[in-house]
């Protein structure tokens, strides 16, 4: 076994390796960019080494800095993690050329399964069904034009090189295709360096569902068996879960011999996953290989047993499988949501902002298999309260994982986990993620990649604005902190028993109440707590309710008219967050006579987060009509495109291409147009 290895990675990942080789006695070296230098990964190594600027290409994409890292720290191999340069192929072979184990594939597997085009004619040698479509070479875009309309719309435009949603276009018309081919060639030529695409079949209602897979270098493959990856937003992952629902022991093991063979075609060594778009009926299909660890791999731990980075160390180190493949079964049922920073309600565009509030479930971090009833979440992450999520780099914050015996079991637990974090500082997907989880077809395994957009209603609900129960909630939680701050305050004074020190309310020949005004976006609320020996009467929108509570262990016990819930009231700044059922609300103190601060000025367009414009879509003085694109954003490796609020004529405007822009800095501006 290795004595120290290089971690060619950062945050949840790389938290992920140090953990798994530090239980094997391997010592670790974590790398680091500017943006990196106070990260937990940093931190949680043995050593760390610098490799460069933020921009992942000066740094985590830079192959010298990161073997002159090796070579400084004296380490024997190099883990890529991934992302980054996992699936690099010159990478792997540049490892190998200076002296370090590449912890993954050889770089011909890579080479192999890397190019999408030549994986799918490599698969259909090797007897791997494939979905009909185009894989060749010539990427004349008539000809590309011509090959979609042999296949037949809808058809599905996506980046030779690369993964993860980047290069990937749905067409549901012929008219749609050249415009959809130019972004997804910009995209992809932007992640990957590489345009050239390859056309598939878009199937209807298709699941997504991928096998792992694990081989040595004694020839031995395996299957670790399945993972359900359907449910995604822009063709990325959100919720993954094993085994896959509803398939029957011959469609997992046909599935599973179908993958050996495709990593056997390769002489595949490592861990990998064979990934396949199945139908609604079980028919699948090739869709493509990643030569890596996969993020959704600890659904696979949990109900195997097994560390499969221990795994991967294992095999590079040249040890043979531990197990071979009647010795493999798999036991209950694991869920993975990812927890990104970002914004659903906003086509989940990416957050940015520092962590000023972290609190996810009590569990066991990196734990590989269930350990008791109730099991525990598992919380895979890399980022830490304080740690400030920038531009740069993806933007998910953890992963949580639970266990169960069944999948109704793991669906609860799924379910109680999400209602226990707690992020301020960031928007998140955490209430869109209890959402899926509790909808009516996540939970009725009614799986297949337009999940999200066929429940959109059930997703997306329109924001009712704050209940009397969070305006009581967060009433309570007030009081409960001025009566906190007046005692202090009442500690340190003179007079420590003087009555003035007393936040009760009283007024002199007035009754002995208490006014509050929260503003929640552009409408306020005036709350009323009335003080009497019996306890408090709260009034608000014209109704009054007998309001009592107590704060036990940081959470408020609330009652209302005698309906009791349970609510976590987290204060930063005026901002009061109320964590309650999986639901965020965010009320701000104000006095009465306040106003929430101004938004954007009325007819400007602003950058909803950091990044870099691509394209501007229109000319100063331009009439466009409402939903009109206008400008292209790039923004953490994904586009993003600004649409036209309301019909107008573009007056000004302020940023052109390849220029930086910041979050709510004005785009152009919109005048009304007369005629």
């Amino acid at each position: 076994m290795f004595r120290k290895i290089l971690i060619a990675n950062r945050g949840e990942i790389a938290c992920r390796v140090i953990t798994a080789a530090r239980a094997m006695g391997v010592r670790t070296v974590a790398v680091y960019s500017d943006a990196d230098r106070d990260a937990r990964h940093v931190g949680l190594a043995d050593e760390a080494r610098r490799i460069g600027t933020p921009e992942a290409r000066a740094s985590y994409l830079n192959i010298e800095a990161l073997l002159g890292a090796a070579r400084e720290t004296g380490a024997e191999a190099i883990h890529p993690g991934y992302g980054f340069l996992s699936e690099n192929e010159r990478f792997a072979a540049d490892c190998a050329k200076a002296g370090f184990v590449f912890i993954g594939p050889k770089p011909e597997a890579i080479a192999a399964m890397g190019d999408k085009s030549a994986a799918k004619r490599l698969m259909e040698k090797a007897g791997v069904p494939l979905v009909p479509g185009y894989h060749g070479e010539n990427q004349d875009p008539a000809l590309l034009l011509k090959e979609a309309g042999k296949i037949g719309y809808p058809v599905l435009i996506k980046a030779s090189a690369g993964g993860g949603g980047k290069g990937m276009r749905i067409v549901e018309a012929a008219a749609g295709f050249a415009g959809a081919l130019e972004s997804a060639r910009r995209e992809a030529k932007a992640a990957f360096g590489d345009d050239r695409v390859l056309l598939e079949k878009y199937l209807e209602r298709p699941r997504h569902i991928e096998v792992q897979v694990f081989g040595d270098t004694q020839g031995n493959v395996v299957y670790l068996f399945e993972r359900d990856c359907s449910v995604q937003r822009r063709h990325q992952k959100v919720l993954e879960e094993a085994p896959a629902p509803g398939l029957s022991a011959a469609q997992r093991m046909k599935m599973g011999q179908a993958a050996v063979a495709a990593a056997k075609s390769i002489g595949y060594t490592g861990a990998g996953t064979v990934e396949f778009i199945a139908a609604q009926d079980g028919t699948f299909y090739f869709m493509e290989m990643n030569t890596r660890l996969q993020v959704e791999h600890p659904v696979t731990e949990m109900i195997t047993g097994l560390d499969l980075v221990q795994w991967q160390l294992a095999v590079a180190a040249g040890e043979p499988l531990p197990l071979q493949q009647k010795q493999l079964a798999f036991n209950g049922h694991a869920i993975e949501a990812r927890i990104y920073a970002e914004n659903p309600a906003k086509g989940f565009l990416p957050s940015t902002g520092t962590l000023r509030h972290l609190r996810m479930p009590e569990g066991s971090e990196f734990r590989v298999a269930p350990t008791g009833s109730p099991a525990p979440a598992r919380v895979d992450s890399g980022v830490r309260q304080g740690d400030v999520i920038t531009p740069h780099y993806d933007p998910m914050l953890a992963k949580l994982i639970v266990w169960g015996e069944d999948r109704g079991v793991a669906l609860g637990r799924m379910r109680n986990a999400l209602a226990a974090v707690e992020i301020i500082g960031v928007s998140t997907n955490v209430e869109f993620l209890a959402r899926t989880v509790a909808s009516k077809a996540f939970s009725g395994a009614d799986l297949d990649t337009g999940l999200i957009e066929r429940s959109r209603a059930e997703l997306f609900p329109a924001d009712t604005g704050a209940s009397d129960e969070d305006l009581a909630a967060v009433a309570f939680a007030e009081l409960l902190a001025e009566a906190a701050l007046a005692a202090a305050q009442a500690k340190n004074s003179a007079d420590p028993h003087s009555p003035w020190n007393i936040v009760d309310g009283w007024r002199l020949n007035l009754g002995s109440h208490h006014e509050l005004v929260f503003a929640q976006g552009e409408k306020t609320h005036l709350v009323q707590i009335h003080f009497a020996p019996e306890g408090y009467r709260l009034s608000v929108s014209g109704r009054v309710y007998a309001l009592a509570g107590r704060e036990e262990a940081g959470v408020l016990q609330v009652s209302l008219d005698g309906a009791a819930f349970r609510v976590r009231a987290v204060r930063d700044g005026a901002d009061w967050h109320l964590f309650r059922d999986g639901a965020h609300r965010v009320l701000t103190l104000q006095s009465a006579q306040g106003a929430p601060e101004p938004g954007i000025v009325a007819g400007s367009l602003a950058a909803p987060m950091p990044g870099k414009v691509l394209q501007v879509l229109v000319q100063a003085g331009a009439k466009v009509a409402k939903g009109a694109p206008l400008v292209i954003l790039e923004a953490m490796k994904m586009e993003h495109t600004i649409a036209a609020p309301r019909d107008g004529r573009v007056a000004e405007i302020y940023f052109k291409a390849g220029e930086q822009v910041s979050e709510g800095a004005e785009l152009l501006r919109l005048e009304e147009s007369n005629g």
